[in-house]
């Protein structure tokens, strides 16, 4: 430990030779963040100071001080990661339920965003899946079950969006089916079922995307990276109830297998969609998921997927989205945020919005009219795959999961943000 940067956190602004906004300065081998410099926002400062000492190539740090908690230095670790480079934290508390609680943070993040930041050809549909099921199962070995289904077998099952927009690729699409039930009874009734998009890599399809939105699209798998990271923050903190959790993996590319416009999909509710944009292919293998996770009657079903560009453009990227038709539904997890220092914001979502996405052929298309709120008909559609019209149902759109390019708070590309949301609605409803 000894080559660690000493980091203090310090209310007040920096002395000569600093000036009074320095966020930073230096005494020999110590760092001091001077939350002055951020009118007091101390997890703002500690973040931005994080990014800074990383430019700066400083690879070991040691927090000292009495200016830390455990959000403080949260922050600090969430802005200090970087995907290129190796670095040690040593979290300087010596509160054993702390260090633990920081622990299971890091585990959880570090996965989240170390599997979303893999390239496309490493993370396949059956890696994501796996490393997924092998991570959970570590934390809860007694405890937690899992099967994945793929190829046509998903077809024999009757998961036919997975099936379709996954046939494009040589690699198979699959389905992880994780039952988390810590009360050893297999009658034990299913309190949550979290279900997640995994698109390791999106294409467009045939509704190809421009290159320079392609380039980022091995972060569409966000979704089933981050509910599994919240099972899995939810574990380590003691989850006592039973969970479900469906990912749903493909690739969405072209060739000649790959689904077409114009294709109609008939799925195991009976809805039918006609594909009209081979690009809006998140809302096909979600609504596998949905409607598996709807027949085991949780008590809450939750779902995240980075679904559409529209909700970005709302809310950009440090908040993420968040759709019910219940307003009790969408403050359970706007409330859940506000408890884990996570920003997310609701966007609206009404019956209406479930008329805006007509098709001359199928029931529905896969995509909104001319002019419809995109974030909001994308939410509908999943809706149309939910029983009793939405009832105890959420659906968040992960706005804020990724950085196409580094910032004062975050390295490029996944940011873990979502997953503490995730983990505490778990806990606490």
């Amino acid at each position: 430990m000894t080559k660690a940067m000493r980091v203090q956190l310090v209310e007040g602004k920096a002395g000569d030779p600093w000036s009074d906004s320095a966020l930073l300065s230096f005494t020999g081998g110590d760092a001091f963040i001077h939350i002055g410099a951020t009118n007091g926002a101390s997890l703002v400062a500690a973040q931005r100071a994080a990014r800074r000492l990383d430019g700066m190539g400083v690879t070991e740090v040691a927090l000292s001080g009495d200016g830390w908690d455990i959000e403080s230095r949260w922050a600090f670790w969430a802005g200090y990661f970087n995907p290129k480079v190796t670095k040690t934290i040593h979290w300087g508390s010596e509160d054993d339920e702390e260090i633990k609680e920081l622990a299971a943070r890091e585990s959880a993040a570090r996965w989240v965003r170390e599997i979303t930041n893999g390239t496309p050809d490493d993370v396949s549909p059956r890696v994501l899946a796996e490393s997924a099921a092998e991570m959970l199962q570590k934390l809860a070995p007694q405890a937690l079950s899992y099967r994945i289904v793929a190829g046509d077998d998903l077809l024999r099952e009757g998961f036919v969006g997975i099936h379709n927009v996954g046939r494009g690729s040589v690699r198979e699409p699959v389905m992880l089916q994780v039952d988390y039930n810590p009360t050893g009874e297999d009658t034990a009734p299913v309190d949550t079922c979290l279900v997640g998009k995994g698109i390791t890599f999106d294409s467009g399809g045939y509704s190809i995307k421009p290159s320079s939105n392609m380039a980022t699209m091995k972060s569409d798998m966000g979704g089933a990276a981050m509910v599994t990271g919240g099972l899995a923050l939810a574990i380590a903190r003691g989850l006592n109830k039973r969970v479900k959790m469906y990912l749903c993996c493909a690739e969405n590319l072209v060739s000649g297998h790959a689904f077409k416009l114009g294709d109609i999909i008939k799925y195991k509710n009976d809805v039918t969609v006609e594909v009209l944009n081979t690009d809006a292919e998140g809302r096909l293998v979600l609504a596998d998921g949905l409607i598996a996770a709807s027949e085991e009657q949780p008590r809450w079903l939750l779902d995240a997927a980075t679904l559409t560009g529209a909700a970005k453009m709302a809310v950009g990227r440090d908040f993420n989205s968040v759709f019910s038709f219940e307003d009790e539904m969408a403050r359970k997890v706007l409330d859940a945020a506000a408890q884990e220092n996570e920003k997310a914001w609701r966007l609206p979502l009404e019956n209406f919005h479930l008329e805006q996405t007509p098709s001359s052929f199928a029931d529905i298309s896969n995509i909104g009219i001319d002019g419809s709120p995109g974030a909001s008909t994308a939410a509908a559609f999943l809706a149309r795959f939910v029983p009793k019209e939405g009832r105890n149902w959420v659906h968040m759109d992960l706005s804020g999961s990724y950085q196409p390019a580094a910032n004062d708070l975050w390295a490029t590309g996944a940011k873990g943000h979502g997953l503490r949301t995730i983990a505490r609605f778990l806990q606490e409803n």
